[in-house]
């Protein structure tokens, strides 16, 4: 496959709705979390979950504070204005997904759907956000499961500036989701 650097919602869209095998697993670049916790996950597709995603588990060894007080008041905004309640780690990008669901929900995608190419690293918090809104309202069977994770010390966030993004794609899913857009 051929794809522009378009960020990490449009890779991982093009990788999903190309995959072939039964489940469709996405897991960030920096393998913060090892590829080997897939073991973790499968095992709930044969108990009828339709995605199932790692969780940090609210443990965030090794972050800096700034990183953890994001964390927590993302979750907090993302409970309050969407209602993910019942999920504690949207942001783990370890997430696994039936191929027939992969293909509904990422065909469904508002924010991060319409591809565009970017220039540099782009942090898409609402990407992941985005996707389990859609998968909750769907119906989809969701399951979170703990697994190993490791900080990772990158400079692609900006506690600012993707603080103000992600608390504006919370509120762009709330809006689409009232303009009936997610139906």
């Amino acid at each position: 496959m051929h794809n522009p650097h378009q960020g990490k919602a449009a890779t991982v869209i093009t990788g999903s709705l190309a995959a072939k095998g039964d489940v469709v697993l996405f897991t960030d670049l920096d393998q913060a979390t090892p590829l080997s916790q897939v073991e973790k996950l499968l095992p709930w597709f044969t108990r009828g979950f339709d995605v199932v995603i790692g969780s940090r588990n609210n443990r965030r060894e090794g972050a800096p504070i700034t990183r953890i007080a994001m964390a927590r008041g993302f979750m907090l905004l993302r409970s309050v204005i969407l209602g993910l309640h019942g999920i504690t780690d949207t942001q783990c990008g370890f997430k696994a997904f039936r191929q027939s669901v992969a293909r509904d929900i990422f065909g469904r995608l508002k924010l991060y759907g319409d591809r565009h190419v970017v220039e540099g690293s782009m942090v898409t918090a609402g990407f992941d956000i985005e996707v389990l809104f859609l998968s909750k309202k769907l119906g989809y069977n969701i399951q979170e499961v703990p697994v190993e994770w490791h900080y990772v010390e990158t400079r692609r966030v900006n506690p600012v500036k993707d603080s103000w993004q992600g608390l504006l794609d919370i509120l762009k899913i709330r809006v689409n989701a009232w303009k009936g857009l997610y139906t």
